[in-house]
């Protein structure tokens, strides 16, 4: 490799904006993703929420739907906080892992306009699972919890 590719790699790799910097982006980045999970969250003790989803196929969905709730929460209030980040990124993963396909079946769904939803609504979920599945492994950044006990 020559020197001046292996110049640009590094630069490439080095980051553009401080990690002290940072830190407000981060914690932006943070209550934009959970800001679904902290808003939906309460809504999975509802009856009309564990209604539908019994109407779905959810097995026990008096008992999974407000467990989901439960995960939903906890995993969003540890990653906005970032205290236990990953361990709350873990939570949603598994929350998302189960939700996912059992109440987005666009697959099953013959009605054009409800399978455009659905097939919305599941993309949505992969992506928010990608985002979740990073935090696993990078942490909550600066400005967290976590942060202040390093």
């Amino acid at each position: 490799m020559s020197a001046s590719r292996s110049t640009t790699l590094n630069q490439l790799q080095t980051p553009s904006i401080s990690i002290a910097a940072s830190g407000p982006i981060v914690l932006l980045g943070r209550f934009l993703f959970v800001l679904i999970f902290l808003m939906s969250g309460p809504r999975h003790f509802l009856s009309q929420t564990i209604n539908y989803a019994a109407a779905q196929g959810v097995p026990l969905a008096s008992i999974a739907v407000p467990f989901s709730g439960l995960l939903a929460l906890a995993g969003g209030l540890s990653i906005l906080l970032g205290y236990r980040a990953r361990i709350g990124a873990w939570l949603i993963v598994l929350f998302l892992a189960a939700v996912t396909p059992m109440m987005h079946k666009f697959w099953g769904v013959s009605d054009p306009m409800m399978f455009q939803m659905q097939f919305v609504m599941f993309m949505k979920n992969v992506s928010m699972l990608g985002g979740a599945l990073l935090i696993t492994q990078i942490g909550s950044g600066p400005w967290s919890l976590d942060a202040r006990t390093k």
